[in-house]
Parts: structure tokens; sequence; C-alpha cells
């Protein structure tokens, strides 16, 4: 792993136990076991880091749910079993200090414009990750219900987190609840 890498991930790591304010360029480059003036050449400004730590995490649980999203439209499932399969899923990265700070991040954003386009864009991302796996489980006009899937999924990480939940219970009924009211009726 880069220098680069371990920054950021000392970045996401601190902000997740700690919060944004622990993210200080000392406190960064102690974590990652770098000197001051590395970190200060990969990141020039605080919304550097925040920026490029953000866009590193979603890219890299973008890359993850695609594969299993794709797996999921390959097994050929109808919803209420992708449903579960999606609980699973989530369940297997559904508490942890990246998280933390992936719903911190997005939240900073509000407040740090330098941030915002990179939080616009994972959710977009996440936007058209949801659109394809509807697609493929059959629901028309994908795309008009993705946002809503996209945001009960980040209301139940918040809801977990809040709680302490580990085992992302309730995702599937919450999943169903939403498909079926979407699937066409026959």
């Amino acid at each position: 792993m880069s220098a680069r890498d371990e920054m950021i991930k000392a970045t996401l790591r601190l902000i997740g136990e700690q919060g944004i304010g622990a993210v200080t360029n000392r406190a960064v480059a102690r974590e990652a076991g770098v000197s001051l003036g590395s970190l200060t050449y990969h990141f020039p400004s605080q919304s550097d880091l925040l920026r490029e730590s953000l866009r590193t995490f979603v890219d890299a649980e973008i890359d993850r749910i695609t594969t299993y999203a794709e797996s999921l439209r390959d097994a050929g499932l109808d919803p209420v079993e992708a449903a579960d399969l999606v609980e699973k899923a989530v369940a297997e990265f559904a508490y942890g200090p990246e998280q933390t700070a992936n719903l911190e991040l997005h939240l900073h954003a509000a407040r740090e414009p330098g941030l915002r386009a990179t939080s616009a864009r994972s959710v977009e991302a996440y936007d058209r990750l949801a659109t394809a796996i509807l697609t493929a489980l059959g629901v028309p006009d994908a795309e008009t219900h993705a946002p809503a899937i996209v945001a009960m999924l980040y209301g139940l990480a918040i809801r977990r987190l809040a709680t302490g939940d580990t085992t992302a219970a309730g995702t599937a009924d919450a999943f169903r609840l939403l498909l079926l009211g979407a699937l066409p009726r026959s």
C-alpha cells in the first residue's frame, strides 16, 4: 500500500473514530506513519484530503457492490430472494469506522463546498448502481425509484451506526417493501 493510500486510510479511521475535527495534518501523518511533509505534498489542503478520502472510499465501495450486484443479476433471482441477499451483503460491511466516516463526510459536504461535488458524484454512483439492480430485477422506471433505495440504505446505515446494530436486520424487509411497491401489478 502506498503512503498516499495509508494517509487516506488513516483519515477515514480518524473520522470514523473521532470525527472530522480529529483530522489534523499532524494526526493523519502520525496515524499513517508518514512525515508531515509527505502528507502536505500529497494533500496541500484539508479539503483535498477529505475529498480524496471520500472519493477513494466510495470508489472501492462501488466496485465491491457492483461485483455483488452482477452476481445477483446473473443468478436470476426474484425480488424477494434478492432482498435477502442485499441484507446479507450489507451485514458484511455495515459497521465500522469507514462507514461512519463515509456518512460524516457526506454531511460535512453540506457545509464544505469543496467536498460537495465529490459527495454528489458518489450519491449519483450509488443511484446508477441501484438503477442497474432494479432494472435487473424487472422494476419499471428503475431510474425513478433508485434514489428511494439509496436514501433508504443511507437511512438504515445511520440507524445501524447510531444503535450499534451490526446485523443489518430489517434491511431485507425494507428493501422488499420498496421493491414490491415499485413492481408492476399482475
